[in-house]
């Protein structure tokens, strides 16, 4: 498991928001993003390998960027977030982080997970 791991629930529809496209970058020293990793939840919403196997985190500031456009397509639903980032900072890279995603078409938010 990596030491970066989201989830996402559909709170509108009460379940697991699956098959949604995720994101991982890092700001570098240059203070540009890059691109970590990607993928997209399971039929859980979960995606637990963001990062590439053996990746060591480092102190830094992250960002995830869920592809909230495509999963309400998927629902034939409409949105008014087609993307939702989340910055946070890690201080600590022997901490696991879990980076949950509380999900509605017109709302959602955020907290640090266990």
């Amino acid at each position: 498991m990596s030491g970066i791991t989201t989830h996402i629930l559909d709170v509108t529809r009460g379940r697991p928001a699956a098959r949604v496209p995720i994101m991982l970058e890092v700001l570098g020293d240059s203070h540009t993003w890059t691109e970590l990793g990607r993928g997209k939840t399971d039929n859980d919403g979960r995606l637990k390998t963001l990062l590439p196997a053996g990746h060591q985190l480092r102190a830094a500031d992250y960002r995830l960027t869920f592809d909230t456009a495509t999963y309400f397509r998927g629902l034939e639903a409409e949105t008014f977030y087609p993307l939702v980032q989340v910055m946070f900072t890690i201080r600590d890279p022997s901490q696991n982080y879990h980076v949950p995603l509380l999900l509605s078409a017109y709302g959602y938010s955020t907290y640090r997970g266990s």
